[in-house]
């Protein structure tokens, strides 16, 4: 692992360029950094009012950091220098490295540093907030704290916008990682969350570079009572292979880093707003929030709002019991309809004792509230009378010991100072309702498996089908049925074979990763004479049609540049795409997590017994599932689908099955 607390916490910090260093300068005096701070400039006296030293080598000792703001190929030179007198690290400035074609001189800055840590090139640099450390040439929106949370950020612009915030988040570090030619995701957010003074990791991140590593970093962050949560951007780009097969037009995207992130236990955001508001939960809760919610407001329209706005991200709210229903009625009288929202009306406004009680009776019977108020804003209103229900929402929480949430239907109804101080007492409010509800959920991301890690990656080779028979044929090897059929060359000598063979029967030709794209499929035949031949098929194969079938399902199995092999279930069929009704999972998986993600697709109740239908066989299809994972041990496969796998009430038949394996 790269060593990083001397340039993350430096106590020297040397600067480099001109506008660039003195930028750095202003940004550690504001800060109030008590460090060294050393400018560099063979021809300049002072920068920022600083007095200069002309070269490294006059520095009175290695710098813990410098801040590299030189161009590109002075850069090089710098960091070697850089990396001789044994200094701590440094921050590189310059682009015009890989992301410009020059992967030639990326490289060698990276051999120029040895083991001297850097990060990027191509990074806008690191902000410590707890120590007053900017190794920054911007401005920021942040302050000096003793703990908080660190942002990580592939997007420079993004994590400055993110200092901007307005909502009483605490932030320890920000950082940047660039072009993570050396210092790597994994690595950089080993290091800060090392530091006992953060309390969570917020990430912005465009493409995990060492899924491993980082999910080895999100076990240690969770044995530490720390959350993470992400934002991954670039969900949307297609699949190369989407052409190939629906495995990876299905996994691909977005669906194979959400089922990453959710099995190495990391919280997702889908928004800004929400991975903030996420934050300021884990800051305050720590990760894993429970799922059971309450929703307090004092007015029907506000439950009401809830109740809709909760809906899309899958909340619901469960009614209290006859021992609260009982005791809520009895403070807030018969006008009052008990239910989760509850809309307590405004009968106890201002009265502390009777709200705090009101709060704390419906808060103890769930994981956490949720509680609607917009404060007035202070410098038009007079917030007074409003103090009572904030006060009782923090005390409710302390009686009950549960989480409770004040939650400002606009983000700009809940002013920072009032935000930063409940945050200081143990209270978060959450800013917006939408984002509040994102990010309620996204803090109940399970904790994932101890240990878990996905299988290793490998750049894609070049790849061929092999033929449908011998597909089969491997995957009967392996014990997954597969229907009866044999195959041949030509139409007449398959004719002549398929005698044995009980009609309805299958025909399809051999040669085609889609077969009915393509024509070359055919139902249901009761024999195969007078059949014609099918354009571009290398051979033909026929087969006894499956019957008895309750469900047609997909299972991919497939390997992945990023995150080792993916593991996709769904309904199938030729509108397989169509319905998009599949989950993924990130191998190695076991049997129990095969069966949870089928209970998590939209149409598992057609495989339940819907309204009398018959049961399928589960158990089967999870079996199934295991097998071809079982199989990918063999590096030269490449991807495995099923589609369809026709499932009974007992057992499951490949009824198709495309194989791509290692070209030889």
């Amino acid at each position: 692992m790269v060593m990083l607390s001397r340039l993350l916490r430096p106590r020297s910090i040397a600067v480099l360029g001109s506008v660039w260093a003195e930028n750095v300068i202003l940004q550690c005096r504001k800060m109030g950094f008590e460090g060294d701070v050393w400018p560099v400039h063979p021809n300049k006296q002072s920068i920022g009012g600083v007095p200069a030293f002309p070269s490294l080598e006059a520095l009175p000792a290695a710098p813990d950091a410098t801040f590299i703001g030189v161009n590109r190929h002075a850069t090089v030179e710098v960091v070697r220098s850089l990396s001789a007198i044994n200094a701590g690290g440094a921050i590189c400035f310059a682009s015009g490295w890989t992301e410009a074609g020059e992967a030639g001189l990326q490289a060698e800055l990276v051999q120029a540093a040895g083991d001297m840590p850097i990060l990027g090139p191509n990074c806008y640099g690191v902000i410590n907030y707890l120590d007053g450390a900017l190794l920054w040439p911007d401005q920021h929106g942040g302050r000096r704290v003793e703990r908080g949370v660190a942002l990580l950020s592939q997007s420079s612009n993004i994590v400055i916008n993110l200092t901007m915030q307005a909502r009483g988040l605490p932030v320890a570090y920000v950082a940047c990682l660039g072009n993570a030619a050396q210092v790597g995701l994994a690595d950089l957010a080993a290091a800060l969350l090392a530091d006992d003074r953060v309390t969570a990791l917020g990430l912005y991140v465009e493409g995990i570079d060492d899924a491993p590593g980082f999910a080895a970093v999100a076990e240690a962050a969770r044995i530490a009572g720390k959350g993470i949560v992400c934002l991954k951007s670039g969900k949307t780009e297609a699949s190369r292979m989407a052409a190939a097969s629906h495995t990876a037009a299905l996994a691909g995207g977005g669906a194979a880093s959400s089922a990453f992130l959710r099995q190495a236990g990391v919280a997702e955001a889908a928004t800004l707003p929400e991975l903030l508001e996420t934050l300021k939960i884990f800051h305050v809760h720590g990760p894993q929030l429970g799922r059971r919610l309450c929703s307090l407001s004092c007015s029907g329209g506000e439950a009401g709002l809830v109740a809709d706005l909760a809906a899309p991200f899958g909340i619901s709210f469960d009614p209290p019991t006859t021992e609260q229903r009982t005791r809520l009625g009895e403070i807030l009288g018969p006008i009052v309809s008990i239910n989760n929202p509850l809309d307590y009306h405004t009968f106890i406004w201002g009265d502390g004792p009777r709200t705090t009680d009101v709060f704390a009776t419906m808060l103890a019977g769930y994981d956490a509230g949720v509680f609607i108020i917009d404060p007035p804003r202070p410098d038009l209103c007079d917030p007074a009378s409003f103090e009572p229900a904030l006060l009782a929402i923090e005390e409710a929480a302390k009686r009950t010991g549960k989480p409770a949430f004040p939650v400002a239907s606009l983000p700009e109804n809940f002013d920072e100072d009032r935000a930063i101080a409940m945050m200081a007492r143990g209270t978060v409010p959450l800013m917006g309702l939408e984002s509040a509800l994102g990010a309620l959920v996204a803090a109940q991301t399970p904790p994932g498996l101890a240990g878990w890690r996905p299988l290793p990656s490998r750049k894609p080779t070049r790849l061929a089908l092999m033929d449908e028979a011998s597909a089969k044929a491997l995957l009967a090897g392996t014990g997954v049925g597969v229907p009866r059929g044999v195959s041949a060359p030509d139409l007449q000598t398959l004719d002549v074979a398929a005698r044995q063979l009980a009609a309805p029967l299958a025909l399809k030709g051999l040669g085609f990763a889609h077969k009915s794209e393509n024509g070359a499929v055919r139902l249901g035949l009761p024999s195969l004479q007078g059949q014609a031949p099918m354009p571009g098929a290398t051979g033909y194969l026929a087969e006894e049609m499956v019957t008895g079938v309750v469900a047609e399902l997909l299972i991919g199995i497939r390997r992945d540049p990023v995150y080792g092999v993916t593991l996709t279930l769904g309904f199938g069929g030729v509108t397989a795409e169509l319905l998009g009704d599949t989950v993924t999972l990130i191998c190695p998986v076991t049997p129990a997590e095969i069966d949870t993600g089928l209970r998590q697709l939209r149409l598992w109740p057609l495989l339940d017994g819907y309204r009398g239908r018959a049961r399928a066989d589960v158990s089967a299809v999870v079996d199934v599932a295991m097998r071809l994972q079982n199989l990918m041990q063999d590096e030269t496969l490449e991807e495995i689908e099923i589609n369809p796998l026709m499932v009974r009430e007992q057992g499951a038949v490949a009824a198709d099955a495309v194989i791509w394996k290692e070209a030889l």
